[in-house]
């Protein structure tokens, strides 16, 4: 196998359009593309981060909640790096998002916090510079 990357993770939202403007709106990621799939009654919605890797945005009707916060079976939590926490957490701050005290990892020494998308799903940001 020659991996190069990830490519994309997928979120499956339970509100199309409050996670629509949260990760476009809020978040910045810009648009690849949205599709409306009829036969699913199912919105995907494209997004790029900077690196290149894409995040897709997922609508299904009366998809199952998260079991539990945060250590559900599955993907745990979504992380972004950023090379500047403070202003990382003033902007969402400004935007009306709680997020967490800022923490420091004990082995690597980066600091980190976590916040919260609509749905609940965990999602970090973790300093790197």
């Amino acid at each position: 196998m020659n991996l190069t990357g990830i490519h994309h993770v997928a979120i499956i939202c339970s509100d199309y359009k409050i996670s629509k403007e949260f990760y476009v709106n809020l978040m910045g990621f810009p648009v690849i593309r949205e599709v409306y799939r009829k036969e699913r009654d199912s919105y995907k919605l494209d997004l790029a981060l900077p690196d290149g890797t894409q995040l897709e945005l997922f609508s299904f009707p009366n998809a199952p909640v998260r079991p539990s916060y945060p250590e559900a079976q599955g993907l745990r939590h979504l992380a972004f790096q950023t090379i500047d926490i403070d202003s990382a957490v003033k902007e969402l701050e400004g935007k009306g998002v709680e997020v967490e005290p800022i923490r420091t990892d004990e082995h690597t020494n980066k600091r980190f916090t976590f916040f919260s998308d609509p749905d609940g799903l965990p999602i970090e940001l973790y300093e790197n510079k």
